[in-house]
């Protein structure tokens, strides 16, 4: 039985990775924050599966402490969210506790576009990840990242601005043809796992997606699930969008007023999508369609939202 610690485990995601391993045969070690030691509100569903445990660390605490949590474990998964001090720093900690406790693979905490479609300067988030993949190179632990593309929760939601509820619009840059790539949260959960206890994708960049489709056919899932039209605007060329981030970039008191469109210019410009999608080797796995996911959870996403996000935080996904 394979042995899994995943990091990051009571947030959205990572809640969901635990219990798709559960379901899959694995015993997981929840790592957890001594705020959340007992696994708070998202693992209560799984808190009791006897192949589950909970570890109380942080990745703050440095290699050394969290040594004792990964002996016997097979492989980590980080589902941590945050900036360099998070993706970077603490990651880097976890993976010299991994090294020191001779785990086999760990997944980074990706779960994104295509990281090596661009250059560095493009997307801040993607940097960080790039600047921590660099520390697999010498290390006896393998890599195995996952990329899914944009959430639609976070794509369709306010952070991207696309749609707009109060307004009634749907934006676009450039002319809306080119497909990009969506997979909903839990599919990524589920896509992970599965990938997690396959030895096979060790020291290999995994893609897989929920749905391939253009903006201008997202539109058209849109007005279908709310059955009402969406004004199509259109913003400008992709030059006009990169005018727009390098504008935003001077004005910015975080990258959460700039990032969205960093993620959408690498999707527009197709530089960020996914290649040789790997679906077929997880059948088991069925993905959300984009008008099943309307027709659920999404359908919030037609509702107009009281109140603005926070700028202050790092952005938590695509």
């Amino acid at each position: 039985m394979t042995t899994v610690l995943v990091a990051g485990a009571t947030g959205s995601l990572g809640s969901l990775i635990v219990a798709r391993l559960l379901e899959r045969g694995a015993t997981v070690r929840a790592l957890v924050r001594p705020s959340n030691a007992d696994g708070g509100a998202r693992l209560r569903e799984v808190a009791a599966h006897p192949n589950l445990s909970l570890v109380v660390g942080d990745l703050t605490d440095g290699a050394g402490a969290l040594v004792p949590h990964l002996a016997g474990v097979d492989v980590v998964v980080s589902a941590v969210q945050g900036g360099p001090e998070v993706i970077i720093d603490g990651q880097l900690e976890l993976l010299r506790a991994a090294e020191a406790a001779g785990v086999h693979r760990m997944i980074p905490s990706d779960f994104s576009i295509n990281l090596w479609g661009y250059d560095y300067g493009v997307n801040i988030l993607s940097d960080l990840r790039r600047v921590f993949a660099a520390a697999f190179r010498n290390s006896a632990v393998a890599r195995t990242s996952v990329a899914v593309g944009a959430f639609p929760e976070f794509f369709l939601g306010p952070f991207h601005e696309v749609l707009d509820p109060a307004a009634g619009t749907f934006a676009v840059w450039g002319d809306g043809t080119r497909k990009i790539d969506i997979t909903t949260i839990p599919d990524t959960a589920a896509f992970t796992a599965a990938v997690a206890l396959d030895p096979a994708t060790a020291g290999r960049d995994i893609h897989v997606v929920g749905q391939q489709l253009t903006v201008l056919e997202l539109r058209n899932e849109v007005e279908a699930a709310s059955g009402h039209r969406w004004k199509l605007v259109r913003r400008g060329t992709l030059d006009d969008l990169q005018a727009e981030i390098v504008r935003r970039q001077f004005a910015a008191t975080s990258p959460f007023q700039y990032v969205a469109l960093q993620y959408q210019i690498g999707m527009y410009s197709g530089t960020a999508s996914l290649t040789d999608v790997r679906n077929a080797d997880y059948p088991d796995v069925t993905p959300t369609s984009v008008a099943q996911y309307l027709a659920g959870p999404g359908a919030s996403h037609f509702e107009i939202q009281a109140g603005a996000q926070s700028t202050e935080d790092w952005p938590a996904a695509v």
